[in-house]
């Protein structure tokens, strides 16, 4: 019997969650993703410290030092990645400019402009912009301006559903995080049919295919392989590569659990920026773990820009 990632692979594009360049060679997955805390951990590989001491030599004297060099090591990491996988690689926008729409904007056409400066066209990148609402507004221009966006920090569908209206490419739902929260909250543990990350991907699944609605859904943040196989049939899912190699080494059948033909037919609903705001309001879940998110990742470029201020100074 074929392993249970390769029946996946089968009803599911598989996407590696990583910058580790020896996983993503072994796993051959469709496309990687990238953030903040991927690509603090990639620069601190062996496999990047070659290219960790030439981009501080290279930047060192140049402008605003620090930040240049760390937006080269990240489009680095990204270039790399690019050469391993056949698809896409996103690459996240600062955190830290997660409510400025048009910051937000400028910093993801420097991102497009320093792959195209290495020969990587603009349609092997995503753009990843935090879901809130200033970022789904820089993304619905950077679509009608022919850069791609994936969305990601996504925890309701008031999140989602504005990102179709943008017109967005793709958005991340996170699954593991969703979980924490309520079993922390609520004090269980869930089976993979009852899990409220699974829950919450699935909903989002079923309101774009019973609205015809282009934009990709691709599943995240994943605490164990249960989560997965239960969103088996989901447009794309991005998956950890310690979650990978156990799914390779499992054998069992694995069902499809979404497909559009399976689609409710619930009604579309109107989003506009006071009802995404206020959705996210009575949505503490949401709140809270957007803006945990938000911070995790800024933390993770400011230890970035620690290790490249070191190594400046030494």
């Amino acid at each position: 019997m074929a392993s249970k990632l390769d029946q996946l692979r089968n009803m599911t594009v598989v996407v590696a969650d990583t910058g580790d360049i020896g996983a993503v060679a072994a796993l051959k997955p469709e496309d990687c993703t990238t953030n903040p805390s991927i690509v603090l951990k990639a620069l601190q590989s062996d496999d990047f410290a070659q290219a960790f001491k030439d981009a501080v030599a290279a930047g060192k004297g140049s402008e605003n030092a620090v930040h240049a060099i760390a937006d080269d090591l990240t489009v680095t990491v990204g270039a790399e990645l690019s050469k391993l996988v056949p698809g896409r690689v996103s690459t996240e926008v600062d955190a830290r400019l997660s409510f400025d729409t048009e910051a937000s904007i400028a910093k993801a056409k420097a991102i497009i402009a320093a792959y195209e400066a290495r020969g990587i066209a603009r349609d092997r990148i995503l753009i990843k912009l935090a879901a809130t609402w200033e970022g789904i507004e820089a993304a619905r221009v950077l679509e009608k301006e022919g850069i791609q966006c994936n969305l990601t920090l996504i925890f309701a569908q008031a999140q989602a559903i504005a990102c179709a209206n943008a017109g967005v490419f793709l958005i991340s739902p996170f699954v593991g995080r969703i979980t924490d929260w309520y079993s922390k909250a609520e004090g269980k543990t869930y089976t993979s049919e009852e899990d409220p990350g699974v829950l919450s991907v699935r909903g989002i699944y079923d309101y774009y295919k019973s609205n015809g609605i282009k934009t990709i859904v691709m599943g995240a943040s994943f605490r164990n392989t249960g989560q997965i196989e239960a969103l088996a049939g989901c447009d794309r899912l991005t998956i950890s590569p310690a979650l990978l190699q156990e799914l390779d080494a499992a054998e069992a059948e694995l069902p499809r659990k979404l497909s559009a033909d399976n689609a409710s037919g619930i009604a579309p609903v109107s989003m506009d920026e006071g009802d995404f705001r206020w959705a996210m309001n009575e949505d503490p879940m949401a709140t809270e773990k957007l803006a945990e998110g938000i911070r995790n990742f800024n933390k993770d470029t400011e230890k970035l820009y620690s290790l490249i201020q070191d190594a400046l100074d030494a």
